[in-house]
């Protein structure tokens, strides 16, 4: 992938029971290849869903599943933005999408979960007047190493149940 203008790939996803919209920044160039949300095989994203809800997450129907299950929704901050890489940090000309016009359409929604540093930065600095629940989630992408797997785990589990 170059410098060129992406679109993002695929639709949120989310439910009538949806109370808590999990934030991603874009998705990864594997994202991309496999058309679903956290698909590279590095991320920890999904095993941790699994280890916080107990629902397996062998097949794409699993995932939806343990969302709407546990009342989740999946989407990402960036609607369309050039990127170099996978990383976050290579994001650059981020048009975000319409969160409050979302939310405002989900009124089940309570909380927004925020899965790395640049997700939470966009939605600070576009919607920080959107008076909803916020939480951090610790990134889990393989590149944020500082962090152990487990400890990702308790840290999911804590801000989201």
């Amino acid at each position: 992938m170059s410098n060129e203008i992406l679109a993002h790939p695929f639709p949120p996803i989310v439910y009538k029971n949806t109370e808590t919209l999990i934030l991603g920044s874009f998705p990864s160039i594997k994202s991309f290849e496999n058309n679903f949300y956290y698909a590279h095989p590095s991320n920890q994203f999904w095993k941790i869903l699994e280890a916080v809800t107990s629902y397996p997450i062998n097949n794409r129907d699993q995932k939806l599943w343990l969302l709407k299950e546990a009342k989740f929704g999946l989407w990402d901050m960036v609607r369309e933005c050039s990127r170099d890489n996978s990383l976050d940090s290579s994001l650059e000309n981020e048009e975000v999408n319409d969160i409050a016009g979302f939310l405002e359409a989900h009124p089940s929604i309570k909380k927004l979960a925020f899965t790395g540093k640049k997700s939470q930065a966009l939605f600070e600095t576009h919607f920080s007047y959107l008076e909803i629940e916020r939480v951090y989630l610790p990134s889990p992408s393989s590149a944020y190493a500082a962090m152990k797997f487990e400890d990702k785990v308790a840290k999911y589990k804590e801000r989201l149940l």
